[in-house]
C-alpha cells in the first residue's frame, strides 16, 4: 500500500482518490488515469453567513473548561525554538552547537525518522520502518522477516532502496510566497503555492549544489502559511541493512499492544549510510548511547519529523470530522485490512508474495489510530477546551479594529463550509479513496475507463481517445481473483454502509444480494475481469454498457458529479480561510503556539513519566521480566517469542528496562526519533503512542499523552546477550569500527 497522510506513527497512509470521487478534510490529491471531458463544474458561490452552523453532532453540555496552556502542543521548530521556554522548564538553554548536532545527527527516512549512532554512519531507527527493506533484501529461501537478520561483517550488510534526509539549512521565504499569493483568487491559489514552492526550491538548491550534491528543497508552510521555511536536505541514497531483530520480538504484541502501555516491544533496526566511493560513512554529527539511561523525572527531547496534526483546525472542522470524516476513514482502513487478511489466509504463499502482512499491519495501524482520534472527538471535555481556544481567539480578532477588519467573520464562513459538507456525509464515506488499486478492484478501475470508453465511442469520438482510453484499461494490472472479489465487496459494503440499504444506488448494484455474492457475480461474469477477458472485449467490440462492473458505474455517476460539482468550490474556500485564519492566529499569537506538524524537523520535550489509567498506574519502564510474563500468559499467539529467546543465557539481565514513557509530544513520523538527555546522548528510541493520546492529532493532553520508546539498555542488552552482535555493540559503545566479528570478539576479549 501507498502511504503519505500521517496518522499513526511511523505509517502515512495516503488517501489519493480520483478527483470526482474525493474528500478529505480540506484538501484532495488526485491521480486520474483519465476523465470524462465535461463541462467544469461551476464554482461554488462564496460562502454567506447568516446564523452560526450549529454542531453536526449533538454532544452532552459540560460546564465551561478552559483551554490548556499547551493544547497546541510542544512540537518546536529549529528556527522558532522556545529558548526561554526550556531555560524556565529545565533550567538549561541549548546554545548553537546543541541545536546544530540536534538537527545534524536525526534523519528523515520514508515515512520515519533515525539518527546517526556512530561516527561510522550507523543510523538506529524502528524495526517497523525498516520492514519492507527486510523483505526486500531477503534472498531465495531466506525468510528476514521471520528469521531477523544481522551482518556480522561490513561485507554482509545489504544494500536497500531506503534513504535518508538531513537538514542542513533553513531559509525563511514567508515575504516571497506571500507577494506572489497576493490578490490570487482562492481557486487559483493552489497552483500559484504549487509554482512559487518550486521556483524557490529549484533557487536554493542550485546554490547548494543541486542534484548533484544531492541537495533537495522543501518549502513548507508554517501555522497554515502565516510563515513558510525552505528545508534544504541532503539526500543520502546508499543505505544498508545491518541488524534487525525476527518480526514477533520487533512488533511484539502485534495489533492488540498497538497504541497502548505498558509494552514490552524491541522496535529497532539498525541500517548504515556509505558514501559515494562506497566506504561507510564518516558522520561528524551522531548521538553518544547513553549508558545510564533515564529514571522517573528526567526530561528527554525527542528529535523527528512529525508528520502532521490538526491542532489549528476549528471547532467547526473538527464537528464535522466527528459527524463524517474519522468514522469512515476507520471503516476504510477495517474493510481493506480484513479484505486483505482474508485472501492471506486463503493464500498465504501469494500473499507473501505480495508482502500483504507488512500491508495489513499498516492498515491495521491507521484502522486503530482513527477509532481513537474520532472517539476522542466525543469527549466532552477536550471539545470544550477547543471551545474556549477559538472564543479568545475570536474575542482577540473583534477587539482589535485593524485585526477584525481583515479576519472578522472568517470562523463563521469556516462554520458555513463545513455545515455545507456534512450534507455530502454519505458520499464522503462511499467514495473515500474510490479507484485507487490500494484500496478497491482492478475489476472496478476497468469499469470506470470502460464505463468512458463506450460514452466516447457512442458519441463518436476520435479514433486517438479510444486508442488513449484502451492503453488505459489494459495498464491496469491483475489482481489474484480471490483478492480482488474481497476488494470488491469491501466497495460494495461501502454503497451500502453509507448510502443504505432501501437506497436507489444500492439497489441498482446489488439487486437483492449481499455485497459478497453481487462481488462474486459481478467477477465471474465481467469481461473486465482480468487484463486477457479485458483485451478481448476490446478487440471483438463486446463492450457495452451491459457488462455488470460497467453497471455500478453507471448507477453512482451521476452522484458522483454532484458531489464532486459541490465540492470543487468549497474546498478552495476552506483552503484559503484555513491559510487567513493561519496568519491571523500568527499575529494574534506569534511564536507562542507551535505550528501543526508538517514532516518537517521538530524538537519535542518532555519528562518521563508514568500515568493513570484503567483505575491503576502505569509504570515508567518495563523490563525483560514483563515480556517473559506475556509469553507464558498469553501462550503464544501475538505474543509467542523466536526460537533463541526461549533459552537465554544465565547472563541475560531480565530487569533491563525495555520500554519508558515520557511527556514528548509526538505522532505519526515520529518513529525512528531518537529520545535524548540534555547532553544529547540517545536514551531511547520512539516507537508509538498510548491509545489515550490519540486524540493528541486535535489537542495535546499532558495528563494522558505519551510517547512509548525503546529503552537503550534494552536493545543493547538484547544484541550482546541475545544477538551475540559483539560489531555492533562494541561500535555503540567506543565509536570503533571492525569489518567483522571476529576482530570485535578479539577487540571485546582484549578491554
Amino acid at each position: 500500500m501507498t502511504a503519505n497522510t500521517y496518522g499513526a506513527h511511523g505509517i502515512w497512509v495516503r488517501l489519493v482518490l480520483l478527483p470526482a470521487f474525493v474528500l478529505t478534510a480540506g484538501c484532495s490529491t488526485s491521480t486520474a488515469p483519465v476523465s470524462e471531458p465535461t463541462p467544469a463544474a461551476p464554482e461554488a458561490a462564496p460562502v454567506e453567513v447568516a446564523e452560526p452552523a450549529p454542531p453536526a453532532l449533538e454532544m452532552a453540555e459540560v460546564e465551561e473548561i478552559e483551554a490548556g496552556e499547551f493544547d497546541n502542543g510542544k512540537m518546536w521548530t529549529f528556527e522558532y525554538a522556545p529558548l526561554e521556554y526550556f531555560a524556565d522548564t529545565y533550567g538549561f538553554q541549548p546554545d548553537d552547537a546543541w541545536f546544530e548536532k540536534a538537527r545534524l545527527g536525526t534523519l528523515r527516512i520514508r515515512r520515519c525518522s533515525a539518527s546517526f549512532v556512530s561516527p561510522n554512519g550507523l543510523v538506529l531507527t524502528n524495526h517497523h520502518c525498516a520492514r519492507e527493506n527486510v523483505s526486500e533484501v531477503s534472498g531465495p529461501g531466506e525468510t528476514l522477516l521471520d528469521d531477523g537478520f544481522y551482518a556480522a561483517s561490513l561485507e554482509e550488510e545489504r544494500v536497500t532502496s531506503q534513504t535518508a534526509d538531513q537538514l542542513i539549512a533553513i531559509e525563511d521565504v514567508t515575504a516571497e510566497v506571500h507577494a506572489a499569493l497576493e490578490g490570487v483568487a482562492d481557486a487559483e491559489r493552489g497552483a500559484a503555492l504549487a509554482a512559487i514552492g518550486n521556483e524557490i526550491s529549484e533557487r536554493i538548491a542550485a546554490a547548494h549544489g543541486g542534484d548533484d550534491a544531492g541537495v533537495l528543497v522543501e518549502v513548507t508552510a508554517l501555522w497554515d502559511g502565516a510563515r513558510y521555511s525552505a528545508y534544504v536536505f541532503h539526500r543520502y541514497t546508499d543505505l544498508r541493512l545491518v541488524a534487525a531483530p525476527e518480526l514477533l520480538i520487533g512488533n511484539f504484541g502485534g495489533d492488540y499492544d498497538n497504541f497502548t502501555y505498558p509494552r514490552y516491544n524491541l522496535d529497532f533496526s539498525f541500517f548504515r549510510v556509505y558514501d559515494e566511493a562506497g566506504n561507510p560513512l564518516r558522520s561528524e554529527h551522531w548521538f553518544t548511547w547513553s549508558e545510564a539511561g533515564v529514571e522517573e523525572g528526567d526530561a528527554v527531547f525527542v528529535i523527528g519529523n512529525p508528520g502532521g496534526t490538526s491542532r489549528m483546525q476549528t471547532v467547526s472542522q473538527l464537528e464535522w470530522r466527528r459527524a463524517a470524516r474519522d468514522k469512515a476513514i476507520h471503516d476504510l482502513y477495517k474493510t481493506r485490512a480484513d479484505a486483505l487478511q482474508a485472501f492471506y489466509d486463503e493464500d498465504p504463499e501469494t500473499g507473501e508474495q505480495m508482502d500483504l502482512r507488512n500491508e495489513i499491519h499498516d492498515l491495521r495501524n491507521q484502522e486503530k489510530f482513527y477509532l481513537g482520534t474520532w472517539q476522542g472527538l466525543q469527549n466532552p471535555e477536550y471539545m470544550a477546551r477547543r471551545r474556549d481556544s477559538e472564543r479568545k481567539f475570536r474575542a482577540a480578532i473583534e477587539s482589535d479594529s485593524a485585526l477584525n477588519a481583515e479576519y472578522g467573520g472568517l470562523l463563521d464562513q469556516m462554520a458555513e463550509i463545513q455545515r455545507r459538507k456534512t450534507e455530502y456525509a454519505a458520499d464522503f464515506g462511499a467514495f473515500l479513496a474510490f479507484g485507487i488499486p490500494d484500496y478497491d478492484a482492478a475489476i472496478l478501475l476497468r469499469a470506470y475507463l470502460a464505463y468512458l470508453y463506450v460514452r466516447y465511442r457512442r458519441a463518436g469520438a476520435p479514433a486517438a481517445a479510444l486508442e488513449d482510453l484502451k492503453g488505459d484499461l489494459l495498464s491496469i494490472a491483475d489482481q489474484p481473483v480471490a483478492l480482488q472479489r474481497e476488494l470488491l465487496a469491501a466497495r460494495l459494503e461501502d454503497f451500502e454502509r453509507n448510502f443504505g440499504a432501501q437506497s436507489e444506488i444500492v439497489r441498482k448494484i446489488l439487486q437483492g444480494r449481499s455485497p459478497e455474492a453481487a462481488a462474486e457475480a459481478m467477477v465471474a461474469n465481467s469481461a473486465l475481469a482480468d487484463s486477457a477477458s479485458t483485451g478481448a472485449a476490446l478487440q471483438t467490440g463486446a463492450l457495452s454498457m451491459d457488462d455488470p462492473a460497467v453497471r455500478v458505474i453507471e448507477a453512482i455517476v451521476d452522484r458522483l458529479r454532484t458531489y464532486q460539482a459541490a465540492l470543487q468550490g468549497l474546498i478552495p474556500q476552506e483552503d484559503a480561510i484555513t491559510a487567513r485564519l493561519g496568519r491571523a492566529r500568527f499575529d494574534v499569537y506569534g511564536t507562542a503556539l507551535p505550528p501543526d506538524a508538517t514532516s518537517s524537523p521538530r524538537i519535542a520535550d518532555g519528562v518521563v513519566t508514568g500515568y493513570e489509567y484503567n483505575g491503576t498506574i502505569a509504570p515508567v519502564y518495563t523490563t525483560f521480566y514483563g515480556l517473559y510474563d506475556h509469553y507464558y500468559s498469553y501462550g503464544g499467539r501475538d505474543w509467542d517469542l523466536p526460537a533463541r529467546w526461549l533459552s537465554p543465557a544465565s547472563s541475560f539481565d531480565l530487569s533491563t528496562p525495555l520500554n519508558f514513557v515520557n511527556t514528548a509530544d509526538t505522532t505519526g513520523g515520529n518513529s525512528g526519533s531518537p529520545a535524548l538527555n540534555a547532553d544529547l546522548e540517545i536514551v531511547g528510541l520512539i516507537f508509538d503512542g498510548n491509545i489515550e493520546g490519540l486524540a493528541g492529532d486535535y489537542i495535546y493532553d499532558a495528563e494522558v499523552n505519551r510517547s512509548i520508546a525503546v529503552d537503550v539498555r534494552g536493545i543493547l542488552e538484547a544484541l550482546d546477550e541475545i544477538y551475540d552482535a559483539d560489531r555492533i555493540v562494541l561500535e555503540l559503545t567506543t565509536g570503533q569500527l571492525v569489518d567483522s566479528e571476529e576482530e570485535a570478539d578479539a577487540v571485546m576479549t582484549g578491554r
